[in-house]
This record gives structure tokens, C-alpha cells and sequence, in this order.
């Protein structure tokens, strides 16, 4: 079945934000079975908006709206949708127990402004925001269906997957989307999709097919087996078990997951400890270690060494190694592992050091060189990496592939 989605706000169409939950809501309604034929951004206009919802109605049976639903004078989806599904904005008891009950657990004074986010159009049916104030709401006319929620990205996925998700399911009767994903790191896109060639050309003799997904150091791959194909499960993870084979040492996890998520699960497991002594990631890696519940179990701390005074005074980095060969060197970040393992007494560690950009580059080392460490007991392992000019994915990239090597010797 065909949908629309529709994003509303004026700083999506400025550039002031990025539009994240279109082509997140895409992909969710493809795992549904649901095929996304448009996607439209309207102003924060009653008219824009009514005219996007109209339009909506007459293309398809279903559509998703998101934005529009905060308490302050341009959140104006509400009115809107009285004026097209022909109701009266009613306060509900429901949704005012759930804002009051958030604001109780923040504790915040509740506003008039809060409290009229609690009236609702009369005819909608309510799907509770967990995670803020503005509800998302079901809308049936004839044969069109509208969906409305909150533009806040992380409360729109709430209600996507704890409550939408199996509305959808049971209101369509979708046959399940049997797919499952694959993590790859360490090997850039062209090559994997090169040494993939042969295995992914078998995949469509299985009626099987498959995504690229990157993003900065990773690549994910979805696989997804036909609608109604028999023991498609089974099918999918005989493939993957032949893609083992062939990048045994880039294939990560398997599920959507994070590498940082792997380097706990190992840790914990082998009841071991990490730290970490950052330059030029400035404590992106640390952010990623603790992002995940339960790092403390495993995780002691971090130096962010961002200036040479810090690797020599705290971190006990040779300052003539340091005036010989530069801090981004492998002389220097191993010292940075070590020293810092043994600081803090942590079974292994990580040390970073490079030129993130977009200066401070040169002929011998231009911008994008990075040296990671990765130091245990028994050994240190080190390697140079040259990535891009851009400062952001370096940084991004550079803890990534920190991680990865460190989940190499874990392993070993």
C-alpha cells in the first residue's frame, strides 16, 4: 500500500534543521510493507498545511504528518485538522494526566500553554507520547487515514514503534517483512560492494535482495526475503552465514546495532576493563562508550590529551619523541595507550591522535591522518589512517575504526 508523508515546519524548509524523521518514518513503513511514494515539507501556514492534507487524501489511503503539535503559537496542525476531519478541540482528561505526570517527574510548574496541549480534536484517536507533551493522534474520513505527531524526533519514535507500528499492522493485516541487518566496518563501500559481487547476485536466485545502508566508518546491509517467501528467516541467515566467510574480520554484528554496543557486550563477557586517551576526537569515543546503559560495569574513564602539555605532564609522553616525530605519530599515540592503560589500570585502552581539520594539515601529514593505538598487557597494536577533510566525519570515523581494532583484539 502506497503513503504520503508529510513533515511541517518552517526551520525544515530554511535548512535551520534537518528533516530526519521523513526518511526515518520511510524506512519504517517499508519494514511495515508500506511503499512511501511522496514525502512534502510545508510551512508553518494553515493553508500550506491544509492544502498538503487535501491533496494527501485524495492520493492515498494513509499519511503521516509530523510537526505542528508544541505549545507555542506556531504549532498550528491542530486546528487544521478540526477544520478538515470536522471536529472541536475538546480537552482530554488522558492527555492532561500525562502531561502534568511528566512535568511532576521534571519537576516544572505546569503552564496554561501545557494544559491546552491537553485539548485534542473531539474525533481523534489518541496514541500516548511517553516522552513529552503533544499526543500523537489517529484521523479516519471514508477510506483515508491520518496519522499526526510531534515533530520531536525522539518522542515520534516512541509512538512509532510502542504504539503506531501494531495499529498499522492490525488496521492493514501487512504480512510480516522478514529482513535482517548486518554490520560492517573497517572496508569502504566500493570495495565491499566489489568483493560482495558474486554473493549478492545469488541473493535474487533466493528471492532475496539487498541494501547498502552507510554511514560515517560503517555500513549496514538489509537483507530482505520476498513478501510470503517460505522460510525466509532460514534463507537469510544461511546468506549470511556464506558472508561470514567472505569478510570474516569486517562483519561486526549482526541485528542493528552499534559498535559501541559490541565493544560492552565483549567486555562484559570477558570481565574486562577499558580506557581511552583522546586527542583529536576530543572525547567522541568516550561519548560513545558511556552512550551505552551499563558502561560503568566496564568503563574507568578518559585523558583528552588536546594539547602536548597534557601528553607530557599527565600522560607521561616522551616530549623529545613528541619534537621528533610530531604528536600524530605512532611513537607518540602508542605511549598515550600505554601510559594510559596504566594510569588508570584498565585491561585495555585506546589513544587517538591526529589532524581532525580543516587545518593544521601538512605535505607529510595532511589533514585526516590519524593514529590509533590499542594496548592490552600483552601487546600494542597501532595503525595510520588517512580519512577526509571534513572535521566531523573524522572525528566520527576515527572513533569508529579506535573501536574496531580494539574489538579485533578483544577478540584475538
Amino acid at each position: 500500500m502506497n503513503i504520503e508523508i508529510i513533515s511541517i515546519g518552517d526551520e525544515l524548509l530554511i535548512g535551520q534543521v534537518a528533516n530526519t524523521n521523513a526518511s526515518w518514518l520511510a524506512a519504517k513503513c517499508k519494514e511495515w510493507g508500506l511503499l512511501t511514494t511522496k514525502i512534502v515539507t510545508v510551512a508553518d501556514n494553515p493553508d500550506a498545511i491544509k492544502n498538503a492534507l487535501v491533496e494527501a487524501s485524495n492520493n492515498v489511503e494513509f499519511a503521516i504528518v509530523t510537526g505542528g503539535l508544541g505549545p507555542t503559537k506556531d504549532d498550528i496542525t491542530k486546528g487544521v485538522l478540526c477544520e478538515i476531519f470536522d471536529a472541536k478541540l475538546k480537552l482530554n482528561e488522558n492527555v492532561l494526566e500525562n502531561i502534568k505526570t511528566i512535568f511532576s517527574r521534571r519537576d516544572l510548574q505546569l503552564s496554561e500553554l501545557n494544559i491546552k496541549q491537553a485539548e485534542v480534536p473531539e474525533n481523534a484517536v489518541i496514541l500516548r507520547n511517553e516522552q513529552g507533551t503533544a499526543p500523537g493522534m489517529v484521523f479516519q474520513k471514508d477510506n483515508f487515514t491520518l496519522v499526526s505527531l510531534p515533530g520531536v524526533p525522539y518522542e515520534m519514535k516512541n509512538i512509532v514503534e510502542k504504539q503506531l507500528k501494531q495499529f498499522v499492522i492490525n488496521k492493514y493485516n501487512l504480512p510480516p517483512v522478514i529482513s535482517e541487518t548486518v554490520m560492517v566496518c573497517g572496508i569502504p563501500e566500493s570495495f565491499l560492494a566489489e568483493k560482495l559481487e558474486e554473493w549478492e547476485n545469488d541473493l535474487s536466485n533466493k528471492k532475496l535482495s539487498l541494501a547498502y545502508l552507510p554511514q560515517p566508518g560503517i555500513i549496514r546491509l538489509r537483507i530482505t526475503a520476498e513478501t510470503g517467501l517460505i522460510n525466509g528467516h532460514e534463507i537469510i541467515y544461511k546468506s549470511i552465514e556464506e558472508l561470514k566467510k567472505i569478510i570474516p574480520e569486517n562483519l561486526f554484528a549482526i541485528g542493528d546495532t552499534t559498535m559501541e554496543k559490541v565493544i560492552g557486550e565483549l567486555l562484559i563477557k570477558q570481565k574486562k576493563t577499558l580506557s581511552t586517551a583522546e586527542s583529536c576526537t576530543g572525547g567522541y569515543i568516550a561519548h560513545l562508550i558511556t552512550s551505552v546503559p551499563g558502561s560503568s560495569a566496564y568503563y574507568k574513564g578518559s585523558v583528552i590529551s588536546y594539547d602536548n602539555s597534557v601528553k607530557t605532564d599527565i600522560l607521561n609522553v616522551n616530549s623529545e619523541d613528541l619534537q621528533n616525530y610530531g604528536a600524530v605519530s605512532r611513537e607518540v599515540v602508542e605511549q598515550m595507550a600505554q601510559n594510559v592503560r596504566k594510569k588508570l589500570n584498565t585491561d585495555f585502552s585506546i589513544a587517538v591522535s591526529g589532524i581532525a581539520g580543516p587545518d593544521g594539515g601538512t605535505e607529510e601529514k595532511p589533514v585526516g591522518t590519524v593514529w590509533i593505538a590499542i594496548s592490552s598487557e600483552k601487546e600494542i597494536i597501532s595503525k595510520r589512517f588517512q580519512l577526509t577533510n571534513d572535521r566531523e566525519r573524522n572525528i566520527i570515523r576515527a572513533s569508529v575504526n579506535a573501536l574496531d581494532l580494539l574489538r579485533n583484539m578483544i577478540k584475538q
